[in-house]
């Protein structure tokens, strides 16, 4: 293997400490050819889709890339603003936010930076960037709150991968969830109680996460139970009881069963049972996308309106909210200041270097 140097290397450059945080991906546009492209990805990851790979590559590349671009093209079309993919722009602005309030902190030597887990721009492209500005520790936070193989993990493996490709691999923190964290389910609870000040309570409050097959609950991942402590948690927060909270899973893909109850099914079953009014939260994603805003947003409304039911309301994502950046600033505080804590000499380093032989 050969393997990459850092061309912009100086024994003069500054050591800093890098924050990537990440989150799953979108097409470049929603066309079918790109969305061709991003599903070929996206699908084709072991962590995704846990199938023999011939009999998975058989169905991927026969079937699904055959029928599902054009509807998934259908579908980014509506939730596609003048500004982009809404998960593209939002992380972008989470970026931006968090790397300007870090930065007020601990100084110019923090380096912040995104990447998406598919597409543009990729894990190995930021972090070679992020090398080549000098970051010698790297801090990766995923911006999945639950843990979960198919997304935080499937992290982890693009992280490693490009590492492992690296001359100087930097010294690497990873966070793999924030589920329970005070301040991240006091920022959830406080965008609730925001949308509650303007536009009054629901009969019931949902909490719709993103599925998995419940195979992969039963193979010991742990999504379903972070899941349901974060709406327990927030829950408590708000004051309210068990009667008054619903905890259901979303966006299934293929015959197979998953976790459950499916959230589809439930507002159905809500709207028949007598339940006038909803409110629908996801706190597991960390930004409004194409399952938020289509699925949840208008998809799943109008199954609760046909049903019989009379209000259905969206509360949003935390996006770029103060508080949520505020929130995402100290889960990372205790890595920063730990990797803040020890600095080299830079001076000596290159004086030794000198001394060696080094041009630079």
């Amino acid at each position: 293997m050969k393997y990459q140097s850092n061309s912009a290397f100086n024994h003069l450059q500054a050591d800093k400490v890098g924050v990537l945080i990440t989150n799953l991906g979108t097409p470049d546009a929603p066309k079918k050819k790109q969305l061709k492209v991003y599903l070929r990805e996206f699908l084709s990851d072991p962590r995704v889709v846990e199938v023999p790979r011939f009999i998975w590559w058989l169905i991927l590349n026969l079937v699904i890339l055959n029928i599902r671009p054009k509807r998934s093209a259908k579908a980014y079309s509506t939730v596609w603003t003048e500004r982009g993919s809404p998960l593209m722009f939002h992380t972008q602005d989470q970026c931006a936010s968090l790397r300007q309030r870090l930065q007020k902190v601990y100084g110019e030597n923090i380096v912040v930076d995104f990447a998406m887990r598919y597409g543009s721009p990729s894990v190995d492209s930021v972090i070679s960037d992020m090398l080549e500005k000098g970051v010698r520790k790297l801090i990766v936070l995923p911006l999945y709150p639950q843990y979960c193989a198919s997304t935080t993990a499937s992290t982890f493996d693009a992280v490693a991968a490009s590492l492992n490709r690296k001359r100087w691999m930097p010294e690497l923190q990873f966070i793999n969830h924030y589920h329970d964290h005070p301040d991240y389910i006091q920022a959830v609870s406080d965008k609730i109680r925001a949308h509650w000040e303007q536009n009054g309570r629901a009969d019931k409050l949902i909490f719709s996460y993103h599925g998995i097959p419940k195979r992969y609950l039963l193979n010991g991942d742990p999504y379903h139970c972070e899941c349901h402590k974060t709406s327990r948690l927030v829950a408590e927060n708000l004051g309210i009881d068990k009667e008054q909270f619903f905890t259901s899973f979303q966006s299934r893909f293929g015959r197979e069963e998953w976790l459950k109850p499916y959230t589809d099914h439930s507002l159905k079953q809500f709207a028949v049972e007598g339940v006038k009014s909803v409110q629908v939260v996801c706190p597991g994603f960390s930004a409004d996308c194409l399952e938020t805003i289509e699925e949840i947003g208008i998809e799943n409304r109008d199954y609760f309106l046909n049903a019989g039911g009379e209000s259905y309301q969206y509360i949003e994502a935390l996006n770029a909210d103060d508080n949520h950046i505020d929130a995402l600033a100290v889960i990372l505080k205790p890595y920063l200041q730990a990797a803040l804590s020890f600095t080299s000499n830079v001076s000596t380093r290159s004086e030794l270097a000198k001394n060696l032989g080094a041009e630079k």
